[in-house]
């Protein structure tokens, strides 16, 4: 870079990036180089919609205090001349974004899904756009690099301090030849020139980052030129017809625990300004480069359901006759404490021993919501839905559920405890009423409660461990067969069944798999199945 008067930490930064980007564009291009482009890229574009922001701001205050100071004649010279500086750079910068939409057009734009251009990587296109074909000499480069040129010149023309400004900064000319640019004098340029330099045999995306980067050198052109131009009206000094201080506060009413945030800036602020601000509860705070502070401090609880809450903050800026002047602001806000809300199947109790699903939400957080919780009378952990969301597994008749925010408690919610409902056993396929033939084999199923298998579907799976099958004839028994699962095998107390007997079922056994995937036993009292035997 060169010489030309200290630089901002923007413009540095965008110096940087220029020294990246040309050592980028050296390298063999991979894909994992590529996605640095699209950085570069976009980090060039907002760097360049900053400076022309910010020079548009200039040229307002100018005007601003020209017209406060008696609209001099002299000044109003000044201020147009720095209008047309503002007007041929953005049609220097139009012409480069024609160039831009150009090639997007024909090489295709951004794939919303990927966040990349389909072509991103590809480069024949670029080499035809921009260097044309064969010998022609057609391509935009080749005009890009007279237009360049064409345009610093003419910044240099409208007043007779921009010349040297402009060539001590190394902005003159704009787009240089390879002999007059240090950084081309590597071997590998070696018969090259400008436009084969930045754009020969260069990716889609690596040429839109070069582009934004000229874009950039046109608005440190404008920028140096801007100044320059606002140096010749004397001292820069914003003058304040009416000075009061303003608080804007996201929401007066803030609960317990969370973050109380508002704006506290000066109604006629300037970006030339660097005004000091501190607020009660928030000690000093930060201000932006716009001229506005951002309040931010917790909130504590209040000794009644939505407390009235005072802060106090104060502004200093410098007056024009060098003196610092303090500005204050006070600003009411109200506490009120949060409500804890419960998204389940069934929020007002709980199953026993069951994974019970909660999804806990405290909406007067919002983003500020940080939830930690524990549990008396059961154990708690994290569920699989997101922020907020937990299992609660109860050991006693109730459970209280305490939640806190970023570590400030924020209330405890109860529940009751209901026991799990039995499961009804059932025989397969059987008809208990009419009665059958002797079935070969019998398969025993515990169906769970069906509200209870709508709420806690992984806490409702059942089995039939074990159960005795006797087939009895009047008050004999004529044989018996066990299980040690749903299904038992009495083939061989069919070849002993007659009309009317009788098979009684008694189960032994039932057990149930929670949520965990453990199995435990149920106890379901006695069940008997009776089954007659008809033919």
């Amino acid at each position: 870079m060169g010489g030309g008067g200290k630089e901002t930490p923007r413009q540095r930064m965008i110096g940087m990036m220029y020294l990246v980007l040309t050592a980028l564009l050296a390298l063999q291009v991979q894909n994992e180089v590529l996605e640095k482009f699209y950085f570069i890229d976009a980090s060039l574009q907002d760097a360049k919609e900053v400076g022309l922001s910010t020079n548009s701001k200039i040229i307002t205050s100018m005007s601003e205090q020209i017209k406060d100071s008696g609209s001099n004649p002299r000044d109003l010279a000044v201020l147009k001349k720095a209008n047309d500086i503002k007007e041929e750079s953005a049609k220097m910068i139009e012409r480069i974004q024609e160039i831009r939409k150009t090639i997007i057009t024909e090489m295709g734009d951004i794939d919303p899904e990927t966040g990349a251009y389909p072509m991103g990587d590809k480069y024949d296109d670029v080499n035809r756009l921009m260097l044309g074909t064969g010998e022609s000499q057609d391509g935009f480069a080749f005009k890009l690099q007279d237009e360049l040129n064409a345009y610093v010149a003419k910044i240099a023309a409208i007043d007779d301090t921009l010349g040297p400004i402009l060539k001590g900064a190394n902005l003159m000319p704009l787009a240089k030849e390879k002999s007059e640019e240090p950084r081309y004098q590597s071997p590998k340029y070696d018969g090259m020139e400008w436009e084969h330099i930045n754009f020969q045999n260069t990716p889609m995306v690596a040429s839109l980052a070069v582009l934004s980067q000229l874009e950039n050198d046109v608005v440190k052109v404008e920028t140096k030129s801007v100044d320059a131009m606002r140096g010749r009206i004397g001292e820069f000094q914003i003058k304040f017809d009416k000075v009061s201080a303003m608080a804007s506060a996201e929401s007066n009413t803030v609960a317990a625990g969370t973050k109380y945030k508002a704006k506290m800036f000066i109604s006629a602020t300037s970006t030339t300004l660097s005004p000091k601000m501190s607020a009660s509860g928030a000690g000093a705070v930060r201000v932006d480069g716009d001229g506005v502070g951002t309040v931010e401090f917790t909130a504590s609880g209040g000794t009644t359901e939505g407390a009235k809450k005072t802060w106090t903050g104060s502004i200093t800026i410098r007056n024009a006759a060098g003196e610092d002047t303090t500005l204050v602001v006070k600003q009411e806000y109200t506490v009120v404490s949060p409500v804890i809300e419960i998204e389940s199947g069934t929020i007002n109790s709980l199953y026993l021993k069951c994974g019970n699903d909660l999804k806990v939400k405290v909406p007067a957080l919002g983003v500020d919501y940080n939830p930690s919780f524990s549990a008396s009378g059961g154990s708690v952990q994290n569920g699989s839905g997101g922020k907020g969301s937990i299992i609660i597994v109860p050991t006693s008749a109730s459970v209280s559920l305490s939640v806190s925010s970023g570590g400030n408690p924020i209330g405890t919610k109860k529940f009751k405890v209901k026991m799990v409902p039995k499961p009804d056993v059932k025989a397969r396929g059987l008809n208990i009423k009419q009665g059958g033939a002797c079935p070969r084999s019998i398969t025993l199923d515990a169906i769970a409660d069906a509200s209870f298998k709508d709420q806690l579907p992984k806490d409702a799976r059942y089995r039939v461990s074990g159960y005795t099958v006797t087939l009895a004839r009047g008050r004999r028994v004529i044989g018996s067969a066990n299980s040690n699962g749903p299904t038992a095998n009495i083939s061989s107390l069919g070849s002993k069944a007659k009309e009317g007997d009788r098979l009684v079922i008694e189960v032994k056994g039932v057990q149930r798999m929670n949520f965990k995937n453990q199995v435990e036993n149920v106890s379901v009292g006695q069940v008997i199945i009776t089954y007659p035997i008809t033919q």
